[in-house]
């Protein structure tokens, strides 16, 4: 993306609703270890964050926090109203591995905080997140704490929606199909033959590199 480069100021019905928030951060979860050992990277934020009278909720059967999935509407209302920032952290390290957890910060008024493996410039507008892997837990608490205190600091972070919109999977929906079946029905795609012997190294050639495990306890 050739993203905006001047981003024009959030008007006052969204700061106004922006108001509300008390709360540091959510988090949703239901697979309790992963790969990507987010929930040691997390357990350290927790600590961190104790000095400033902060802390991560955690939604889910890893955390003490409930909000029934089938009331899901209910649990975004909550995160929008109440979080300053949602943990979209991946369960894996992988290039193009984004999951749906981005959109949910994005398009209910949270920052998202992410962690992953991928370069997240391509998906999503500068100045709207916080890259978890550019900060060890203790720095990422400090710069919470600062954008808490500074309202007009975390204004920054909602800019992007003066110029853009991000669309849920439903409504994008219908464009997937009719690509995969234009696809399907164009002849000379179908019956072109392409053969990658190492699969893995064409997909993702430093895979290795990125795949690594982050030990984020030491």
């Amino acid at each position: 993306m050739d993203w905006v480069k001047a981003m024009k100021e959030i008007n006052d019905t969204l700061k106004e609703k922006l108001k509300s928030k008390k709360k540091a951060a959510a988090w949703f979860l239901s697979h309790c270890i992963s790969r990507s050992k987010r929930e040691i990277y997390v357990k350290s934020l927790q600590k961190a964050l104790e000095p400033y009278g902060l802390a991560v909720d955690i939604y889910g059967r890893c955390g003490t926090f409930v909000c029934l999935w089938y009331e899901k509407e209910k649990c975004w209302a909550m995160v929008s109203s109440d979080y300053y920032f949602y943990l979209s952290f991946e369960n894996s390290f992988a290039e193009d591995y984004v999951t749906e957890k981005l959109l949910t910060a994005l398009n209910y008024d949270a920052v998202p905080i992410v962690l992953g493996g991928s370069n997240y410039s391509r998906f999503l507008p500068p100045g709207s997140y916080i890259d978890a892997r550019h900060h060890e837990p203790e720095s990422l608490a400090r710069v919470m704490a600062d954008i808490i205190a500074n309202t007009s600091q975390y204004h920054e972070f909602f800019r992007w929606r003066n110029h853009y919109k991000y669309r849920n999977r439903f409504s994008a929906q219908k464009e997937v199909v009719c690509n995969l079946c234009t696809a399907l029905n164009d002849e000379n795609m179908v019956t072109t033959k392409s053969t990658y012997p190492h699969f893995r190294s064409w997909w993702n050639p430093d895979w290795e590199e990125r795949c690594q495990d982050d030990n984020w306890d030491t």
